[in-house]
């Protein structure tokens, strides 16, 4: 059976991973504004198209569904990740003590490590592949990419405190 996006499965995997991870992100959400929202939103999809360029598209480390370029490996880029790292600002622990801080990023890195063995699975729950990266190597990339996360999301903190300072009435 053909599903909308041509690749012969239904995605089931994704398609249940993008509902819950959206529910979960606009439920619990009790620290974001919709304007961070946007902005982590935007530069999630941005920052992991950019990523992907190199690692996925030239080197072949990894991929969704198949090594092409198709509609259904855009999902996660726009509909899977930005809510997962919506849910992990929202529950990280700013202004806690680093060791809290450092313990939720490992919490965090095993969760990715383990959502992405769920991935790897085979068709209709599976939809990750990969090439020659391993779990070893996510394990050591995935802190980095939280930690411009977390960068990013305090640059805008930042920029959103000086706008409404800044603001003006007519």
């Amino acid at each position: 059976m053909k599903d909308f996006f041509g690749n012969g499965k239904i995605m089931i995997g994704l398609i249940i991973s993008i509902l819950i991870f959206n529910f979960v992100a606009f439920k619990t959400n009790n620290k974001l504004t919709k304007n961070k929202i946007v902005h982590i939103w935007l530069f999630t999809a941005a920052f992991q198209q950019a990523f992907d360029v190199f690692i996925n598209f030239k080197y072949k480390g990894y991929w969704y569904f198949n090594k092409d370029i198709d509609f259904a490996g855009a999902l996660p880029y726009f509909f899977l990740v930005p809510p997962v790292n919506i849910i992990f600002l929202n529950w990280y622990p700013f202004g806690s003590t680093l060791l809290k801080r450092i313990s939720f990023i490992i919490l965090w890195t095993i969760g990715i490590l383990l959502y992405e063995a769920f991935t790897l699975l085979p068709k209709p729950i599976g939809f990750f592949h990969f090439g020659w990266w391993t779990f070893w190597i996510e394990a050591i990339v995935s802190p980095i990419l939280l930690y411009i996360l977390i960068r990013y999301y305090k640059w805008i903190c930042t920029i959103e405190k000086e706008v409404i300072k800044n603001e003006r009435c007519n």
